[in-house]
């Protein structure tokens, strides 16, 4: 319907004035008066502000809210701006955004910051909506009192009553509702009808009618005549105007707790952090001006400022706030620490690796904030009708008010204008908008608090559709933190040799398995040399050169590929790992120089997920570049029948799109840089939080505790998801099929009743309303 870029571009607005010189607070982006009290000068210019509270935020960080530019540098998420450099999007259309508030083109809706911040004010809108409704309420109150009564209590006589309610009302329409007609007169200038259209429309007609029978009585004809005067229509304009500033108030109030789990997640960092300095001073300094490096300590009882690991001591640390595990977990030295956790009890040094956007808690405010202001699959058929919806009901309103002028009763005329109004007004699409988004934002946050993230609404959509899940195993299904279990060494090596030299080579590799030979070797005073090259070799091992030696560290696959003979020592190889052992050879300069065994134990809780999901009809299978015997052990115990070992990433995303092809429809749960091929060609990638950002990137679903069993989680919350956008498009559909014909007066013949446009403006605004309560009730929806 139009170019949703152009009028994009079209909706910037600028920080502090715009094309016709009008101000704008630079903090919150309302509209100043020139001579507001609340001012600043800041590099030579004079910003002016809407209250003293706007001008504080001000005067804290004025680089902040003066660059009128996005702060994509800003360190820390949690401490994200709201003012006009913050971003801002259409709760129904997520394709509109902005650099600052404004007006959605499309729909016409109020613009919401991505993120919010967590002191905001008050949104400005309700702000505003509140003082016009609160302002011109008496007012309408009584017109609706004269036009219901004042006949019957003799209070005016003939047009002078008409007179009154023209005063009275006046400012209802024209000052309580002035946003409307403003983007009801943009919907047409941009060629993009919406809600705004027809509740414009029809209370321009209401009001434009009643004016002239009072200015003008002589243009109508005799039998409009009532009691001495043409009848009027002030209070059906006045009311429809109050009653629609009521709904908002209800809408803007109900989804601004739809953010309530995005500031949640943001209330959980720390404002500071004490930093242990070059000379062992300590001092406490803003969360921001941790660096990567630092060395910080952390008390008894406070929270970890930042992502990093443990140099000195130990204490039980409760992630619950973001894994969505109750028990808190033993941190040692050498273990990782999440930021925004709290530390029980025990004093912590720990070094900071990641801070600002980079810490896990920064991306999963982030990835929050991306899947609610995503578009279902579900709402497209939703903004297809709506599209055309608009064009039809004007059209009916225009037949209605012919229909009715025609052949109605009379005053026919009158007739026609009355039901014309309550077709345009108790047809307004707002509900059948906000059917689908409102679930997806509160969903969302429901998962943010389980530790279940996902990464647009698509994923929650179709995650209940999987009947197929293909898992791996170190990372996934074990522990992904194996110890060193042995090693045997070929003739001509010696065990010292093999493991000095596998594990040179493995201090450039990511996988878990490296990390407990490098640690081992560490441990037992090895001297490790610096590896000359290095390079994975896809999912089977890895190559490199150290010491001038031509080394491969692997699986079979590795070694049938370098031509290496391990038969040698493949009989004890076997032994190893039909204990569930998983082995890696290690050749030098072509010739097998031993074998390495590395333990992972299973995670406490995969039986039990792989069970769950067997019983709720879901196909699991083992994919692993691990050996086939060791892959088998640990299925064996987890009840698992189906296992492919020693396989390379191009075959699992190969295994993932032949299930596909037999029509499966595919999740694929890993949490390693070569899981991230079938991860991405999955129809939902599902990523360990513990895993790698490869992995995390190329998938649909985290899983911040790296716990299979938040997929069981994720797929209730899927099912209650798309139950509840089912109830909401169900109710909005049925709402409009029968109101519009109620509205028209397809009843009149049968019962004498009409529908006035007074209940036709109330039942428009509660169905709003009611969709967005109904959404709100997946907040208390059990998933575990």
């Amino acid at each position: 319907m139009h170019n949703s870029s152009s009028n994009h571009d079209r909706h910037q607005a600028n920080h502090s004035h715009d094309q016709n010189g009008k101000q704008y607070d630079p903090v919150c982006g309302m509209a100043v008066k020139p001579d507001s009290p609340h001012h600043e000068t800041f590099e030579g210019k004079t910003y002016r502000f809407c209250s003293a509270r706007c001008q504080e935020k001000f005067q804290a960080a004025p680089q902040r809210f003066a660059s009128g530019r996005p702060h994509e540098q800003h360190q820390d998420v949690a401490q994200a701006p709201s003012g006009p450099s913050t971003e801002y999007i259409c709760p129904m259309h997520p394709e509109i955004r902005q650099a600052g508030p404004g007006s959605c083109p499309i729909c016409g809706m109020a613009l919401e910051p991505v993120i919010p911040e967590l002191d905001e004010e008050e949104n400005p809108e309700l702000k505003d909506f509140s003082r016009r409704f609160w302002w011109t309420l008496p007012l309408t109150v009584i017109v609706t009192v004269l036009a219901m009564g004042g006949h019957s209590l003799n209070l005016f006589h003939g047009t002078t009553q008409n007179w009154v309610e023209l005063v009275l009302t006046t400012p209802v329409v024209l000052w309580a509702g002035w946003p409307f007609f403003e983007r009801c007169v943009r919907s047409f200038v941009l060629r993009s009808p919406n809600m705004w259209t027809l509740i414009g429309l029809g209370t321009a007609a209401a009001y434009l009618y009643s004016v002239v029978a009072t200015l003008a009585p002589g243009v109508f004809p005799a039998d409009f005549v009532q009691d001495g005067r043409i009848g009027v229509y002030f209070e059906a304009a006045a009311v429809i105007i109050s009653l629609t500033l009521l709904g908002q108030l209800l809408e803007l109030k109900a989804r601004s707790q739809t953010s309530a789990a995005i500031k949640s997640l943001l209330g959980l960092a720390p404002k500071t952090a004490r930093r242990i300095n070059p000379d062992g001073t300590e001092d406490d300094i803003p969360l921001t001006h941790v660096h990567a490096g630092d060395r910080l300590r952390v008390r008894p009882g406070e929270k970890v400022p930042v992502d990093g690991l443990v140099l000195e001591g130990e204490s039980a640390v409760d992630e619950s706030m973001l894994t969505g595990e109750p028990v808190p977990i033993m941190k040692h030295v050498g273990d990782s620490l999440i930021g925004a956790t709290l530390n029980a009890h025990g004093s912590l040094v720990m070094q900071a690796q990641k801070v600002g956007s980079s810490t896990m808690l920064a991306q999963i405010v982030q990835m929050v904030a991306q899947a609610q202001r995503s578009k279902a699959p579900m709402q497209r058929l939703a903004d297809v009708i709506a599209g055309y919806f608009v064009m039809v009901v004007i059209a009916i309103a225009i037949l209605t008010f012919l229909v009715w002028g025609l052949w109605g009763p009379e005053p026919s005329w009158v007739f026609g204008l009355i039901n014309a109004v309550a077709v345009l007004i108790i047809a307004c699409p707002c509900a059948l908008g906000l059917a689908t988004p409102m679930s997806v934002m509160v969903a969302t946050g429901k998962a943010a608090g389980s530790g279940v993230l996902f990464r647009d609404a698509g994923a929650i959509e179709n995650l209940r559709k999987i009947d197929t899940l293909i898992v791996d195993k170190t990372g996934t299904l074990t522990e992904g933190r194996p110890a060193f279990h042995s090693v045997e060494a070929a003739p001509g090596f010696t065990p010292d040799e093999v493991l000095r030299l596998a594990a040179s080579l493995d201090q450039g590799s990511e996988h878990p398995l490296a990390h407990a030979i490098v640690d081992h070797a560490r441990a037992h005073g090895l001297a490790l040399s610096t590896a000359e090259t290095f390079e994975s070799a896809s999912g089977i091992g890895v190559r490199g050169q150290v010491d001038d030696h031509h080394l491969q560290l692997g699986n079979t696959a590795l070694m049938n590929d370098a031509g290496v003979d391990a038969s040698s020592l493949s009989a004890r190889a076997e032994q190893l790992r039909g204990e569930g052992v998983s082995i890696m050879f290690l050749a030098v300069d072509g010739v097998l120089a031993g074998l390495l065994a590395v333990a992972d134990p299973i995670k406490p809780t995969s039986k039990l997920a792989v069970e769950r999901l067997q019983a709720d009809g879901v196909r699991v299978i083992m994919a692993t570049g691990d050996g086939l015997t060791t892959a088998r052990a640990v299925a064996r115990e987890l009840g698992i029948e189906e296992v492919h070992g020693e396989v390379k990433p191009q075959d699992k995303e190969r295994l993932a799109a032949a299930l596909q092809q037999e029509g499966h429809r595919v999740a694929m749960a890993g949490d390693g840089i070569n899981d991230a091929p079938a991860l991405a060609r999955a129809d939902i990638g599902i990523a360990m939080g513990t895993g790698t950002d490869v992995a995390m990137n190329s998938a649909q679903v985290t899983l911040v505790k790296g716990d299979l069993l938040g997929i069981l989680r994720a797929r209730s919350l899927s099912v209650a998801t798309v139950r509840n956008m089912h109830q909401n498009l169900t109710f909005a559909f049925l709402y409009n099929a029968l109101g519009i014909p109620l509205a028209a007066g397809l009843l009149y013949p049968l019962t004498g009743l009409l529908l006035s446009p007074i209940i036709a403006a109330l039942a428009m605004s509660l169905s709003s309303a009611s969709v967005v309560f109904n959404a709100l009730r997946l907040r208390k929806v059990s998933i575990d």
